[in-house]
């Protein structure tokens, strides 16, 4: 493909994309194909010859776009947002076209200098304390996913864990000391904390314990629940290093106590305390959610993810560190082929020893045209936007409460909701056998003690659960589901920049529909067994 050909081919792609783009909302939001679909519609093998990009192009709607799930559509609300605007569209096209693998300062100096810029650039925007901007010892990385960073984390935790265990000791002292030490390592996490808190212990060769969250607590991490752990870790003979902290848990956008575990942790100056805020981290460029940032300074490191809520495509997961030498410390390997005189003067930066992998890709520019397009007032009203949206679908579900139960407090454009079915009385028990009967703003607590049957807890999960399949199999929205403390919910975001309040209407709509249409049918069911055991009788 010369330039001529690539310049009529991407004209004929961009175009394709933005009618995709304004078309979306038209398209089946959930792909319904088979296990395997594709290898029945692709030759066995790569062309001989080389085809022209009319014929490739041609493929993609009618190939690739069958097992698509629209992560775009403003009928998606399931999981969390992926956010992909067309100023990160520039932003990746670029990147793709200057390809650096920018593994140091000197592969491409404006790879790693705008990296640093627009991190800075975003902390302060996020009101992130002093210490993780890179005027001072700390400093922001672009990896590949919140996942990735809280890896790089417990790993930079454990080495400068082992290192400190091990100080004024060599050679094979060191390592027998080391080998002992780390046997007794443990990670550790609250219970809603993300699965890559336990993968990341597991890649990092350690223990992995999770600490309960209470309904009663909103399902957020306590001090109190973290010193309880603390105390059991150490009749146990094991070693903290790491604690996984969460600003909007998967689940239910639970924000941990930060200001108790503040003061639980200053007694532990060993253990690592890492913030994932990978998707609710974007809402703190608001100053109403500002608060919420008080305590980190106390803490070693953050991450958020701007390719969920902040109008930034996959991948742009931006980790902070307080002390970035804990980070080189750890993870610096300086091969021979790998050294030039301004990396050794220690006057740049080299990404490299911040992260997993050596190659990077020019991630900082997609931020840089989003942060420029956007403004700070643009992001704000994105993230207002989208709170407002869910604060009006809550209001929808808590107007039928015949149908629906909130058992957490809604959060960051989330709700998460239950099926009340017509057996049972205005009360989800848990599963310890006590009742939420206390209802405040809609929103169940487990404060009751009232004993009850488990009939109630499993009739309600039943029709949450058959609800919500029928929803999904149907393909007009996508939702997820999840289970709190026994209870069986569904999550509804709309947090996408398609995402208007007539969407989540009629997200709404049908789930009024389709939950009557459920309880319809069980209440059917049931007819018909009491009237086959009346003829039995």
């Amino acid at each position: 493909m010369n330039s001529d050909e690539f310049r009529k081919a991407a004209h004929a792609a961009v175009d394709e994309i933005i009618d995709y783009y304004d078309t979306v909302q038209d398209r089946r939001v959930v792909s319904n194909v088979a296990p395997g679909y594709l290898r029945n519609l692709l030759p066995s093998a790569p062309p001989e010859d080389g085809e022209k990009w009319e014929d490739i192009q041609k493929d993609i709607e009618s190939k690739i776009m069958p097992g698509l799930t629209h992560w775009q559509s403003p009928h998606f609300m399931a999981f969390y947002p992926a956010s992909a605007t067309y100023p990160s569209m520039l932003g990746e096209l670029y990147s793709a076209a200057f390809t650096a693998p920018a593994f140091n300062w000197l592969c491409s100096p404006a790879v790693t200098e705008l990296e640093t810029i627009v991190l800075d650039w975003l902390g302060r925007l996020l009101h992130l304390p002093k210490c993780y901007m890179s005027d001072g010892e700390g400093g922001g990385v672009i990896q590949g996913s919140a996942s990735e960073a809280t890896v790089t984390a417990i790993v930079a935790a454990r080495e400068r864990y082992l290192s400190n265990e091990c100080k004024g000791l060599e050679g094979e002292e060191m390592e027998r000391k080391r080998a002992e030490v780390r046997v007794r390592l443990v990670a550790l996490g609250g219970e809603q904390s993300h699965s890559s808190a336990a993968k990341g212990a597991l890649i990092a060769g350690v223990r992995y314990k999770s600490i309960p969250c209470r309904l009663q607590d909103d399902l957020a991490l306590t001090g109190a629940g973290l010193q309880s752990m603390l105390d059991e870790c150490e009749e146990e003979g094991l070693q903290p290093f790491f604690l996984t902290t969460t600003l909007g848990t998967t689940a239910t956008c639970a924000v941990d106590r930060f200001g108790e575990i503040k003061d639980v942790i200053q007694s532990y100056p060993e253990i690592w305390v890492h913030v994932d805020a990978a998707y609710a981290g974007a809402a703190l460029v608001c100053e109403e959610y500002k608060h919420l940032t008080e305590h980190l300074h106390a803490f070693d490191s953050f991450d958020m993810n701007m390719h969920k809520w902040l109008l930034t495509n996959f991948d742009a997961s931006c980790m902070y560190v307080k002390r970035r030498r804990n980070l080189t410390d750890a993870l610096s390997i300086t091969r021979s082929y790998l050294r030039n005189d301004f990396s050794d003067s220690g006057l740049v930066t080299d990404y490299r020893d911040w992260q997993i992998p050596l190659g990077r890709r020019f991630r900082s520019l997609k931020i840089w045209f989003v942060l420029r397009t956007y403004g700070v007032s643009g992001l704000k009203a994105h993230i207002r936007n989208h709170v407002k949206l869910g604060e009006l679908f809550h209001s929808l579900v808590l107007s039928r409460p015949d149908l629906f139960k909130v058992p957490t407090p809604p959060a960051f454009a989330l709700t998460v909701l239950t099926v009340v079915p017509r057996t049972a009385t205005t009360a989800i028990p848990t599963t310890n056998g006590t009742t939420k009967t206390d209802v405040a703003d809609g929103v169940m607590r487990d404060d009751a003690n009232t004993n009850t049957s488990n009939d109630h807890l499993s009739a309600a999960n039943k029709a949450t659960k058959e609800v919500y399949e029928l929803i999904n199999s149907r393909g007009e929205i996508y939702l997820t589901s999840g289970v709190v403390e026994g209870v069986y919910a569904i999550r509804v975001v709309s947090a996408n920049p398609k995402a208007e309040e007539k969407y989540l209407r009629n997200a709404f709509d049908i789930l009024v529909r389709t939950t009557k249409e459920v309880l319809d049918n069980s209440d059917s069911e049931e007819g018909k067994l009491a009237n086959g055991k009346a003829g039995r009788e």
